[in-house]
């Protein structure tokens, strides 16, 4: 136990992504470009539906906390990433570890249940246009919102004490490079089963029942397509339903892989590969395939955003 204590008062060492110089420095700008990315596409789409009255609506609404969340997501985990990867201290106090695990698995659940509302949002919007203003109005609208923020802390909050009352006396070297539970259960000396099965039941509850809303969604949606929309309008619903689904297919499934994989077959190396994916890859792909597609949000960015860089092209 006085193992474990010194463990925890010394904090704990990220091990990073490569310690090979050449590629440090490749993953550094890499991830510095993405990052990037994810903050300018998830402000603009927040900046656009601002001052767009057209998309004062519950699909951008959705969009704007999708974006919310990315941002905060990736800020939580890629700027201490990219201080280790250049940095000979990749130390993390016990504090600072477990604020970044709390924000880590509050964001990611959130994201999870958020995705499925915006399914639910365009299964209703499509399957039953004349009843969408009815039953998506702005009271409901809220309450989503919240259920989604809200489930995701209050998942955050079950997990994160319950990772770290745990003794972590074989080390203090952790091979990941952020503060996630799986790689942290084979740091431990104590039974982790307890751990494991709420992390599982969470799982089970929050990430697969999500995925299932958001199949079952867009299985309705391809339906309905298929039976009223023009050769030329299926074209492009099937285009935004593929991109959707893609996306949503590449971050539930890295999350399904991380939290519902036995102990045993985890694969820190692959552990890494999956968690750059959600954390980093989908936020930024998130504003390009949900809404820069979008007619309404491409010409905002042209007129009003452009007139506003532009004072002297407001008037000719």
């Amino acid at each position: 136990m006085e193992n474990s204590n010194q463990t925890s008062q010394r904090g704990f060492i990220l091990l990073g992504l490569s310690d090979v110089p050449h590629l440090q420095i490749i993953f550094f700008f890499l991830f510095l470009f993405m990052y990037l990315m994810t903050l300018s596409g998830n402000v603009l789409l927040i900046i656009v539906v601002r001052i767009n009255s057209k998309l004062h609506t519950p699909m951008y609404f959705f969009l704007s906390n999708l974006s919310m969340i990315d941002i905060c997501f990736s800020s939580t985990i890629v700027p201490k990433m990219l201080l280790n990867t250049l940095s000979e201290d990749r130390s993390i106090s016990l504090v600072g570890c477990g604020i970044q695990m709390f924000f880590h698995m509050a964001l990611g659940a959130s994201e999870c249940i958020l995705l499925a509302v915006m399914a639910y949002d365009r299964f209703v919007a499509i399957c039953s246009p004349l009843h969408y203003q009815t039953i998506i109005n702005r009271k409901k609208c809220f309450l989503l919102a919240s259920l989604s923020w809200g489930g995701g802390f209050a998942n955050a909050t079950i997990h994160t004490p319950l990772t770290f009352q745990l003794p972590f006396c074989k080390s203090n070297h952790v091979n990941h490079f952020f503060c996630e539970m799986p790689p942290f259960f084979k740091l431990s000396c104590k039974d982790t089963r307890l751990n494991e099965i709420v992390m599982y039941v969470a799982a089970l509850i929050i990430i697969l029942f999500a995925f299932l809303l958001t199949l079952i969604s867009y299985i309705r949606i391809i339906s309905t397509i298929l039976k009223t929309i023009s050769s030329h309008g299926k074209d492009k619903a099937f285009s935004t339903c593929a991109s959707h689904l893609t996306v949503v297919s590449l971050y539930y499934g890295t999350i399904i892989f991380m939290y519902l994989k036995p102990r045993t077959a985890y694969s820190p190396e692959i552990g890494k590969i999956m968690s750059i994916l959600y954390t980093a890859v989908t936020p930024m792909l998130n504003p390009i395939i949900y809404s820069m597609r979008n007619k309404d949000v491409k010409d905002t960015i042209k007129t009003k955003l452009f007139r506003l860089s532009n004072p002297s092209n407001k008037v000719k």
